[in-house]
């Protein structure tokens, strides 16, 4: 016989919303002053030219013009190089 009667619950089936992470503006477009370029969680890519970084590490634009995606080499603490993605915005006329 059944320790639990005739209930129908489960116990699974929880599951959390997603963040909406990513890039939100790709290289090549427009962006905006204040537009969100990226949603991240931690630094994969990192603040360029007229570009900050906020708290929770989004990457927005200060003014504006045309995204622009960059691989550069940039020196770690221990003097070695590391290749990071660097994110910029260039001012279009």
């Amino acid at each position: 016989m059944a320790h639990t009667k005739a209930k129908g619950t489960s116990k699974l089936g929880r599951d959390s919303i997603s963040k909406r992470l990513g890039v939100k503006i790709f290289g090549g477009m427009k962006a905006k002053t204040g537009d969100i370029i990226i949603r991240q969680r931690g630094s994969k890519f990192y603040a360029g030219e007229n570009t900050a970084m906020g708290t929770d590490d989004t990457i927005y634009a200060k003014v504006d013009g045309v995204v622009k995606f960059q691989l550069k080499s940039i020196k770690k603490f221990d003097g070695s190089l590391e290749k990071t993605q660097v994110v910029a915005v260039e001012i279009v006329k």
